[in-house]
């Protein structure tokens, strides 16, 4: 395994294998580097891509931007899915579309995200960003996991489920997740401490899922610092830190570049299920938070409880 500091090689568009015959659900699809994805995904061809997205125009347009952008021998199947990660009805709605309309599922790519917005709560009173980045994700991935596992015993199956976090994961409150924060606002972590508290979780259910579904490889990926939109809508950071984000932009890396160490994750064969991973296959960098065993099965249990009404369409 990689644990130095030396990134592997990764060209999407010669180490991305056919696709073909294989279907991909990406989260965020839309924009950034859940719209990259897919395009890089089209480009190999395969049976289905679930654009999920909460805009039918805006996946519409990343649509045809996309389809505008593949070589002609490319077989683009592109679908808009409706999501709204911040409704646990509007994933229930979504992930039973899915499972009536595909037969399999090989690529689960969890990429849409919040980061630093203002304190609020989802439509179902979690804090908004622990419900969307998380608890969200989780559900649907809940919700699909029937269906990865189907598609796991077929023959040459190779299952990704791809959980999109963050090295700002070490900006979580020293305790690591505050339960008796995740009903409230939290206006006391903070813009930032909210959004660390959501990326350390995405990392612990990752840790803890690879043990309870071994058939399907299971990964926590930080982009690294990419220009996406994402620090444009952290609408509820300090003012000196907007400014960083605008400056940091000129020095982030592009796009294009970002979306390598999702992507390897989706193909590599030298990958560890369970594992954090920083661009491009780097392992070893998460906080100790991240590495703690009890923690991530606490979290897994409230989880579990949390969602247990909810896990039916």
């Amino acid at each position: 395994m990689n644990f130095g500091k030396r990134s592997i090689p990764f060209n999407p568009e010669a180490n991305i294998p056919s696709l073909e015959g294989k279907a991909i659900l990406v989260t965020g699809g839309n924009i950034g580097l859940g719209e990259q994805s897919v395009l890089q995904y089209a480009k190999q061809s395969p049976n289905i891509i679930w654009l999920a997205a909460r805009s039918r125009d805006k996946a519409k347009a990343a649509i045809d931007e996309i389809k505008a952008q593949l070589p002609e021998n490319a077989k683009a199947n592109i679908k808009f899915l409706e999501l709204d990660l911040a409704s646990l009805d509007s994933i229930k709605t979504a992930a039973k579309r899915v499972l009536s309309e595909s037969d399999r599922l090989d690529i689960l790519l969890l990429n849409a995200g919040i980061m630093a917005v203002p304190p609020g709560l989802t439509k179902d009173g979690y804090e908004l960003q622990f419900g969307t980045n998380y608890l969200g994700h989780i559900l649907l991935a809940k919700l699909l996991l029937p269906l990865l596992q189907k598609t796991a015993t077929l023959p040459n199956a190779d299952v990704r489920l791809i959980n999109m976090t963050s090295r700002a994961h070490n900006l979580a409150p020293k305790e690591g997740i505050k339960y008796d924060t995740l009903r409230t606002t939290a206006e006391n972590l903070g813009p930032y401490g909210r959004y660390g508290q959501s990326k350390l979780a995405q990392i612990l259910w990752t840790r803890e899922a690879a043990s309870h579904y071994p058939n399907i490889t299971i990964n926590a990926i930080h982009p690294g610092l990419v220009r996406t939109n994402l620090m444009g809508n952290a609408t509820g950071s300090a003012w000196w830190a907007k400014i960083l984000g605008k400056i940091a932009n000129y020095v982030f890396t592009s796009v294009e570049q970002g979306v390598r160490n999702q992507l390897w994750a989706s193909v590599s064969t030298e990958i560890r299920t369970g594992w954090y991973y920083e661009p491009v296959g780097v392992s070893g960098r998460e906080t100790e938070l991240a590495r703690d065993e009890a923690l991530a099965r606490g979290l897994w249990e409230w989880t579990e409880e949390e969602l247990r009404g909810h896990c039916t369409v």
